[in-house]
């Protein structure tokens, strides 16, 4: 199929939203998927922006990619986490196959792409980037050309977990008018066969407006942002509408996001309830909470006494420390699948605070993955199917927690995000279906 096909990403994007609550205010996106093809989008375990959109534009699952959230385990070190990039992605991009087959591209804001890579074509890196001072534009004189001409690529907006709701909501609109203008002059000026562009402003929206939204939310109040939400939404459905209409020849389009969205009610505070449980022993507790790496940096964790610890987030990822494979391992390789089994199903038996059950998930990695690249963590937690986020900082009066402990947040990622299109010959249910579909459908002899 020889056609030029424009990809726009909107991380966060919700099938609740869009396909249901919003659909009538939303008319560029209606119109697309009444004439079109539209359905849910399966993510990845577990749904995060990275490596979920890596997943989307390789093909692969988090554990063939070997990156299991933003920052990766590098050795069996207790201290050894750091910072994803583009140079951890070991596989082709959509845009490298692109590339390959002669084609001319342009890549604006995907996660995972700082520092960019060589293709034919442009490309400006997305919200990981460091700063504008970094080089974050290929070809590098690129950047010099946005200034003169759009300037400065937004990579994102600062402190999105804030209550100061009046600056949030500027800098949001600030941000996706700053990526539509640069989308725009690019498309405008620059041969392209592959137009990629993510979007984080359905995100940020979200994470920082959703209980002034959701009416059953408790912490929902009457505010003057009670419709900040749906008001972008209407925003950003005019934005793709003016682009798109501004595109010269024929063209394929495809809306798609990493992941949904959903109510968080709370967190379970993970190593405090290890603690309790005996499974992590501390020299010395904490007077206030503080995060488990600062606890390990400062050498206060008896790893001679502990057989778990955990990194929170939006969900929860648990480490064992297991002899012969930790510096300082306890658990005894032959115990270990007895171990695993007892502490999953510990896990799952966690109440919320009124004693109701929760629908606590708990993933294996070598189960869900076809393969695993680098080091994963031992287990993957959804609390109550991610309506609870997982806290790691220890030091918390309880194991229920209310106050995220980085800033304001009660919205969770929900495990289906959004796929539409005006070729109703794709067919993409999955999110690691949609490199080879996007390959076979487009780039066949």
């Amino acid at each position: 199929m020889n056609k030029k096909i424009v990809i726009i990403g909107l991380d966060c994007a919700s099938p609740n939203l869009i396909f249901d609550e919003f659909f009538d205010d939303l008319p560029n996106l209606r119109k697309i998927m009444k004439n079109g093809v539209y359905n849910e989008l399966e993510s990845t375990i577990p749904p995060i922006t990275v490596p979920a959109w890596m997943s989307m534009f390789t093909g692969k699952d988090p554990g063939e990619l070997g990156i299991y959230g933003f920052t990766n385990r590098q050795n069996y070190d207790y201290h050894s986490f750091s910072l994803v990039s583009s140079k951890s992605v070991k596989y082709k991009k959509l845009w490298d196959i692109f590339t390959q087959k002669g084609k001319q591209n342009i890549v604006i804001g995907v996660p995972l792409t700082y520092p960019p890579s060589a293709l034919k074509g442009n490309m400006i890196t997305g919200f990981l980037t460091p700063s504008f001072e970094s080089n974050y534009t290929y070809p590098k004189y690129l950047k010099n050309e946005l200034l003169a001409n759009t300037g400065n690529f937004i990579f994102d907006v600062y402190d999105f977990r804030t209550e100061d709701k009046e600056r949030l909501l500027k800098d949001i609109y600030e941000m996706t008018n700053n990526h539509f203008k640069i989308a725009n002059y690019l498309a405008k000026n620059k041969p392209w066969d592959l137009f990629v562009m993510v979007e984080m402003g359905t995100d940020r929206i979200h994470h920082g407006f959703w209980t002034l939204h959701d009416k059953k939310h408790p912490k929902h109040i009457k505010s003057q942002f009670n419709s900040a939400i749906r008001d972008y939404y209407i925003h950003l459905d005019n934005k793709i509408g003016e682009f798109l209409n501004g595109i010269q020849g024929d063209y394929d389009v495809i809306i798609v996001s990493d992941h949904g969205i959903k109510p968080m009610y709370g967190g379970i505070a993970i190593n405090d309830w290890l603690i309790k449980k005996g499974y992590l022993v501390l020299k010395e507790y904490p007077k206030k909470p503080v995060s488990i790496n600062k606890l390990i940096r400062e050498k206060k964790i008896d790893w001679n006494k502990t057989k778990v610890w955990g990194n929170g987030g939006y969900h929860g990822k648990l480490f064992f420390n297991i002899k012969g494979r930790e510096p300082l391992g306890v658990i005894e390789k032959n115990e270990l699948d007895n171990f695993k089994t007892k502490l999953i199903q510990e896990l799952k038996d966690i109440k919320n605070e009124d004693g109701n059950e929760m629908n606590t998930n708990v993933y294996e990695p070598q189960k869900i993955y076809n393969k695993l690249n680098n080091i994963p963590p031992d287990l993957i937690v959804y609390f109550d199917d991610l309506s609870w986020r997982c806290q790691g900082s220890i030091g918390n009066e309880s194991i229920y927690t209310y106050d995220n402990d980085i800033g304001p947040d009660d919205a969770n990622h929900a495990s289906y995000g959004i796929f539409i299109s005006n070729n109703k010959i794709l067919k993409i249910n999955k999110i690691t279906d949609f490199f080879n579909s996007i390959v076979y459908n487009y780039l066949s002899d």
